[in-house]
């Protein structure tokens, strides 16, 4: 006969042991691109009201030609014909569209043109947080960031960023370090002619000048002073501050 304790000790099982947990790399990748996305967001929302401190293309130029001119300006401290130049030369609808400009995209593209269906808001989505150059992975990127930045920033902010990043020069990145660099004055103070010129050049900032104008950028520029006047008559300028 056995013993009745012994059977019970016998007949105990042993603890169990909790299956170690197995690598799932979907899993993590869906939380990697949900918390990148997260912080994108959170840095969208940041530069609502901050600064740009820098961008990867700047940080890029620098270590590229060892030099970096750049000065943010506030809206108050960039002129009135400087604002209304940029959006006639670059994105005239800038105040009536949610980022895309449908009509002047399906232009560029039945023209050709391998630029004048980007939008400022575009521009400058793809200034402050992505990469330069063409690739679809960009572009999907900066078709996805677009409506966020339009949410979250007003129109006056988007212009105001824009025209604080874009290139001028190499190296000289800013309306006011621009303004110095070609004319020896403050953002404030540029000139409806001035303002012309410096938008003129945006396409093509290493090959043209703004101080030095060849025919074409002479010719352009007096087109973008006409768009100008026209958008402040027009009510086009409205969004981004008074005429």
């Amino acid at each position: 006969m056995v013993d009745s304790g012994m059977a019970r000790r016998t007949s105990t099982s042993r603890p169990s042991v909790a299956p170690a947990r197995r690598w799932r790399p979907r899993l993590w990748l869906r939380r990697g691109l949900g918390l990148a996305a997260l912080l994108v967001v959170l840095w969208i929302g940041v530069l609502a009201v901050l600064p740009v401190p820098v961008t990867p293309y700047m940080l890029a130029e620098r270590a590229r030609h060892g030099t970096l001119a750049y000065d943010w300006a506030g809206m108050e401290r960039i002129s009135p014909a400087m604002q209304r130049a940029a959006v006639a030369a670059e994105d005239a609808n800038f105040c009536g569209h949610w980022g895309f400009d449908i009509a002047a995209l399906r232009s560029a593209i039945e023209g050709g043109a391998l630029r004048g269906g980007s939008t400022i808001s575009q521009q400058t989505v793809k200034n402050v947080f992505l990469w330069h150059g063409r690739s679809w992975p960009r572009k999907a990127l900066e078709a996805v960031l677009t409506p966020v930045v339009e949410l979250v920033w007003p129109k006056r902010r988007i212009l105001e960023v824009y025209l604080n990043v874009a290139e001028f020069d190499t190296g000289v990145f800013g309306v006011q370090a621009a303004a110095r660099h070609y004319f020896g004055v403050d953002a404030a103070d540029l000139s409806g002619v001035q303002a012309a010129r410096l938008a003129a050049i945006l396409p093509s900032p290493k090959t043209r000048s703004a101080s030095r104008p060849g025919d074409f950028t002479r010719r352009r520029a007096a087109a973008i002073k006409d768009g100008a006047e026209t958008i402040r008559r027009d009510g086009r300028a409205d969004c981004f501050g008074p005429s």
